[in-house]
């Protein structure tokens, strides 16, 4: 059975990551931007006002695999800190939508299923 951390350990692994990230989006493209205006890595700083003006940025510590993003919550909160990235809402959204499209685009379709035989 897979242990879950208490809270208080998730707050640790947060702050954890957040400290190695230095506190900055550690999305370098895979969101679908090049982020070539800042370096190659995502401009977006906890607590900082993101630029299309909707407030602070609260970043996640989440996999920093974009196939890893895919996992059920149940298995991504288990994960060493190793796994984990910082990622500001939206490169996290587009990231996981990509890695999303790219699974459902490899998926063989399922046979649809039928009341009859025809």
């Amino acid at each position: 059975m897979t242990r879950i951390p208490p809270l208080g350990d998730q707050r640790g692994l947060w702050q954890a990551v957040m400290a190695a990230a230095a506190g900055r989006c550690q999305c370098r493209g895979t969101c679908g931007k090049n982020h070539d205006k800042d370096g190659g890595r995502c401009p977006a700083v906890h607590g900082a006002y993101a630029r299309h003006g909707t407030g602070p940025v609260h970043l996640l510590a989440a996999p920093a695999d974009p196939d890893s993003l895919l996992l059920p919550p149940h298995k991504a909160a288990v994960l060493p800190k190793q796994s984990l990235a910082a990622w500001c809402p939206h490169c996290h959204d587009a990231t996981h939508r990509t890695a999303d499209k790219a699974r459902q685009a490899t998926t063989p379709a399922a046979e649809p299923d039928s009341l009859f035989d025809l």
